[in-house]
């Protein structure tokens, strides 16, 4: 968190999981299809396929005083490092499952090499909601395989169809809850600890 020269509250906010996942179509839908939210130009890298090269950007305002500043990460593994430096400074994360059994193992390196960037920070000081999407492909894995073999189980899970905001309003709604507690109360630990 920081504020700007406006005296905003400013929070960053990364897409995180495998490439072709739904990052960016989830971002875009936010962007195109939610009112109640001030947003800023979306700012899109990529390559003449569409294919994001280092990041998606766009700022949304909630209220007055508080800026999320939303980014996607390139899922290939060619950009790694590009990921390493897009989550820098993150506030929270919502990881992008891909539903599909033929990406299952994908899912299973993006949310390791996530887990080894943040380590204990993960879930505790930096919120993370995972989105299963792609929920409506044929070969979608069923959502209890997806939890126990991805190991997520301890996180707040949403099913969603990014193509039509299926659950995506409700995710970063979340997301965006939890961060604000974190934020003004310290650690889900703290939270616990003062109830």
């Amino acid at each position: 968190m920081r504020k700007d020269a406006e005296g905003r509250h400013r929070f960053k906010v990364v897409f995180y999981g495998p490439s072709l996942g739904g990052k960016t179509t989830t971002l875009a839908w936010l962007y195109k299809r939610v009112d109640g939210l001030e947003k800023g130009k979306f700012t899109q890298l990529a390559d003449p396929t569409g294919r994001t090269l280092f990041f998606d950007f766009v700022p949304m305002q909630a209220t007055t005083g508080v800026v999320f500043d939303v980014y996607t990460t390139a899922g290939q593994e060619r950009h790694k490092h590009q990921r390493k430096i897009v989550i820098q400074g993150v506030d929270g994360l919502i990881f992008v499952v891909d539903s599909s059994a033929s990406q299952f193992q994908e899912n299973v390196e993006s949310f390791n090499e996530l887990k080894s960037r943040l380590g204990n920070q993960l879930g505790k000081t930096i919120p993370l909601v995972i989105t299963l999407n792609k929920r409506d492909v044929q070969d979608a894995l069923p959502r209890s395989e997806l939890i126990q073999k991805l190991e997520i189980q301890d996180y707040p899970i949403y099913e969603t169809v990014a193509t039509t905001g299926l659950g995506v309003k409700r995710a970063f709604q979340s997301l965006a809850r939890e961060i604000l507690m974190i934020q003004l109360y310290g650690t889900k630990e703290s939270q616990i600890a003062k109830a």
